[in-house]
């Protein structure tokens, strides 16, 4: 008996507007979809990113694979201020906490409104890559900003760490000798590493 692949493409999805948290998550998706014919447009909108430094050093990296590439990367405003006011409540949650549902509602909403502005149908994150986030809350938030922008733009749920994408990866981040990072990139986060 075949095995059933892990990862579904839905229908007639040709380019995604591929929300990146950083290069090492984005790297074996980004092969992934070029693999398959699907063209990636890399949007890094992380304002939950702290200090200044950590933001620009990830920043960096995420541009670096995406021209080594060839593929579009976008580079959405740095505005730690507003989403600092978005978390405003919930300093003290524990990671996959309401916070980082807050926190994945944020930058998602901003990224169906920036697959909507470039006319793209999809979009995703490579946060549904990494093992210290909760897929379900990742799933609800790309959920949610599908219905609050509009019936133009839908978001593809994937769990990015099936199918072997989780050892590419890897093997990726050693290829490329890229900075990986020891949390998650709030400042609430690194209290816990």
């Amino acid at each position: 008996m075949a095995k059933r692949p892990e990862i579904i493409v839905p229908e007639g999805c040709k380019r995604v507007l591929l929300h990146a948290c950083c290069a090492p998550c984005s790297s074996a998706i980004v092969e992934w979809l070029l693999a398959h014919e699907i063209e990636p447009v890399i949007y890094y909108f992380n304002p939950n990113i702290y200090p200044l430094k950590e933001y620009e050093i990830r920043k960096n990296e995420s541009k670096r694979h995406a021209e080594s590439l060839g593929i579009r990367w976008i580079d959405d405003d740095y505005n730690h201020e507003s989403w600092q006011q978005a978390m405003y409540g919930l300093e003290n949650e524990p990671e996959r906490g309401k916070r980082c549902e807050r926190c994945f509602y944020y930058r998602l909403l901003a990224t169906a409104k920036k697959a909507q502005e470039l006319g793209i149908e999809y979009f995703a994150t490579t946060l549904a890559s990494s093992r210290w986030k909760n897929l379900e809350q990742i799933n609800a938030a790309g959920e949610a900003a599908e219905k609050a922008v509009s019936a133009a733009v839908r978001f593809w749920p994937q769990n990015w760490r099936k199918d072997g994408l989780q050892e590419r990866r890897n093997a990726l981040l050693k290829e490329y000798n890229f900075y990986n990072q020891t949390y998650c990139g709030c400042e609430f986060s690194i209290r816990n590493t």
